[in-house]
């Protein structure tokens, strides 16, 4: 099967025919692939979404990645929202180039491959709304996730890891609502243990976009995403590329050197119904860089370590 339409062709077919039972859109639906308004649920009200981010192409070779996230919300109260996603990683890959890692590695080495479908671990978060978007000048909300992890985004070898996540959320609408502008910014704190390795990781996430309402039910956006790292891996005890480790103890905090970054830019489609909705979107990566002394996957203006040439997505939600 080909891994990249992995949730089109098997997922999104099992959800059809509950969403044809289904039809009046609500406020904090998904109207971007990263960036997300301040938006929180109704007080006792559910909501599943069912998503798929698919990471294509690391510039050698072949690479597809699938980050599969089923999520479930709940409404405590009309300003607090909890939510709780099982994470899914599918990595379909076989690179050519030595330089790029851990894929090369992990596959095996020249001609090899790697190819697993796997549970990745699990998130908790939490979103408090302070001012909303349809009653005070501006929509503000904060958050704060725990993100456990048991593989590897990158290449689906085994980690152990524990990331801490505030966020902030802010969103502004125009012209009776039907035109949407937001941002959400995270900032990830990251220890990540593998075999002889500690990552202590400082990552920012930023992410903005711009919807408008071109008929019922139809929104067409457009989406920004800048994501960087900041770290230096210890290995065996001893710093191993010369960079500036991050670290966030509470009595040591260190904010690292920048290993890499990446901008992506894409439109995305939204629709709904009454009681479902849908979100597809194309964020192409048009600038990337970072320490090139340290980091040999900086190639043209372009990053390809934690970075990839395209990413696809699609969000299904159901309210309840």
């Amino acid at each position: 099967m080909n891994h990249s339409h992995l949730f089109t062709k098997i997922i999104l077919p099992a959800l059809i025919p509950g969403c044809l039972l289904s039809s009046a859109a609500r406020a904090d639906e998904n109207l971007w692939l990263y960036a997300q308004g301040a938006d929180t649920r109704p007080q006792n009200t559910w909501e599943l979404k069912l998503s798929d981010i698919s990471r294509l192409d690391k510039r050698s070779g072949d690479y597809t990645f699938n980050e599969i996230r089923p999520e479930i919300e709940y409404g405590i109260t009309d300003r607090l929202t909890l939510g709780a996603e099982i994470l899914i990683f599918d990595h379909h890959y076989s690179v050519e180039d030595e330089e790029l890692q851990p894929f090369f590695d992990t596959q095996g080495g020249e001609g090899g491959e790697f190819d697993k479908t796997q549970y990745a671990g699990f998130e908790i978060s939490l979103k408090y709304n302070f001012l909303s978007a349809y009653k005070d000048f501006m929509g503000v909300s904060v958050g704060f996730a725990y993100e456990r992890r048991e593989a590897y985004r990158l290449d689906g070898s085994e980690i152990d890891q524990d990331s801490f996540v505030p966020i902030l959320y802010l969103q502004k609408n125009f012209l009776d609502n039907t035109l949407v502008t937001s941002f959400k910014g995270k900032v990830e704190f990251e220890r990540r243990l593998s075999p002889g390795v500690l990552e202590e990781e400082i990552a920012l996430d930023l992410a903005a976009g711009i919807a408008y309402r071109i008929a019922p039910r139809w929104y067409v956006g457009f989406e920004a995403r800048y994501q960087s790292d900041f770290l230096s891996p210890e290995v065996e005890g001893e710093e191993s590329d010369g960079g500036q480790q991050s670290s966030f103890d509470l009595t040591d905090f260190t904010w690292g050197s920048q290993y890499q970054y990446g901008t992506y830019m894409g439109p995305s489609i939204h629709y709904a119904e009454e009681k479902w909705w849908a979100t597809a979107s194309l964020l192409i990566q048009v600038a990337g860089g970072g320490d090139e002394t340290r980091n040999p996957s900086i190639k043209n203006g372009k990053v390809y370590d934690e970075h990839e040439r395209v990413h696809l997505g699609l969000t299904v939600g159901f309210n309840f």
